[in-house]
């Protein structure tokens, strides 16, 4: 009786935790902790825990109840409800951490004709290049050798 109570106390705490999960939108790591919090009932309910020392003896009336009682039954569908959820969290995380890397890739990058001062965007918000202004020091020539635009393309990209 206490197995049972500790098991469906477990699992209303992981569907709760799994329920806030996907209130921040976050559905595919929400359906693996729904799968993973209905474990513990589904367990309970099949029967397959709380046998205790007990086992050989159990055995017996735990093969009888799962022909007879349908709570064993619904045990082990619950056991498999988990299991399809946690398939289907698996496979929804992996498509979506593909997507973002598809999006990077394509649209991130600028192309590489385009100067790396300009944006992209409204022309209010386009930024104008400046000239750049060489010091020429005391009979020293500017180094025409130093480019820094691929440097300066990198900052911005990470908003530096």
């Amino acid at each position: 009786m206490l197995t049972t109570t500790v098991c469906a106390a477990l699992s209303a705490a992981g569907l709760a935790v799994a329920f806030l999960t996907a209130w921040r939108r976050r559905f595919a790591a929400a359906t693996r902790l729904a799968a993973v919090a209905l474990v513990p009932v589904g367990l309970a309910m099949s029967g397959l825990v709380g046998l205790g020392g007990k086992i050989g003896r159990a055995f017996g009336s735990w093969a009888a109840d799962l022909v007879l009682k349908p709570t064993v039954w619904a045990g082990f569908a619950v056991l498999a409800c988990a299991v399809v959820l946690w398939t289907i969290g698996r496979a929804a995380a992996g498509r979506a951490a593909a997507k973002p890397a598809r999006r990077q890739s394509s649209a991130a990058e600028p192309a590489a004709d385009t100067p790396a001062l300009t944006s992209s965007g409204p022309p209010a918000t386009q930024r104008k290049a400046k000239p750049e202004k060489t010091k020429q020091g005391k009979g020293k020539p500017a180094d025409s050798g130093e480019d820094f635009s691929d440097i300066e393309a990198i900052l911005k990209k990470h908003g530096i």
